[in-house]
């Protein structure tokens, strides 16, 4: 996918384009990177779900969108907590999600989630806590994984029938993913970063505030009825989120 470059007057400039994955090798970081074309700086936000740009020089500070949509500003564009600084993928599906770009100021729980365990009857309590608190901004993330005593061997397409057959889940499903230490997901190693806790077993729950941060994590043998995980999710539930 290729980009225009406006000029330094803000026109449009056809001769001067620059595609996605050429972005993207200009930086570390999977979700911005600036470009230097004398003195004007282009900001390139590469996602999958929309492509940003911000042209800036001395004079001008003009922030366009190239798919359409509303204007940012320049601190929206480049605000993004470092723990949903993540693109995954849903569920049986090819469609990638920014978790910046889709949860930002949510209260997120988010679990590694098993079809043929003894905790596997959680995803009801899960789906309950979702049903009952995602008009008040609450979003449980599963991420199916066999790390632990082969518990979740099937396909994603077999995963994804099996929650929603037997546990009518309908908050978000991603990807298949291994979540163990030394060999986690790379979501995964920041979350057990941030907690000093990975995961030990299956349906193991991560409480992210609206402001991004990994505030708690909670083991299997924690309910999703528990009144400690209700308490902690109520409690940010009733904090603002960031400004």
């Amino acid at each position: 996918m290729a980009f225009q470059r406006l000029d330094k007057a803000g026109r449009a400039d056809p001769s001067l384009g620059i595609g996605l994955a050429e972005c993207q090798l200009y930086s570390s970081c999977n979700r911005l990177c600036w470009l230097q074309f004398t003195d004007v700086y282009v900001l390139y936000n590469c996602t999958k779900i929309g492509a940003r740009k911000m042209i800036r020089n001395r004079h001008l500070l003009l922030l366009t969108t190239l798919l359409g949509g509303l204007p940012m500003t320049e601190a929206a564009t480049a605000t993004c907590a470092p723990a949903l600084n993540f693109e995954k993928r849903r569920l049986a599906s090819d469609e990638t999600v920014n978790l910046c770009d889709a949860y930002q100021g949510k209260v997120l729980l988010v679990v590694n989630t098993a079809s043929k365990c003894g905790f596997t009857g959680q995803y009801e309590g899960l789906e309950a806590l979702y049903d009952r608190y995602r008009d008040q901004g609450l979003v449980v993330l599963g991420f199916p994984s066999n790390d632990f005593a082969n518990q979740e061997p099937g396909n994603e397409e077999q995963i994804q029938d099996f929650c929603r057959l037997t546990y009518s889940v309908e908050f978000p499903m991603f990807e298949k993913l291994s979540v163990k230490k030394d060999r986690a997901d790379p979501f995964y190693q920041y979350l057990a970063h941030q907690t000093g806790v990975y995961p030990k077993w299956n349906f193991y729950k991560y409480l992210i505030d609206r402001k991004g941060k990994v505030v708690e994590v909670f083991s299997s043998m924690t309910s999703p009825k528990s009144r400690t995980l209700v308490h902690a999710i109520e409690r940010l539930l009733a904090e603002p989120a960031a400004s």
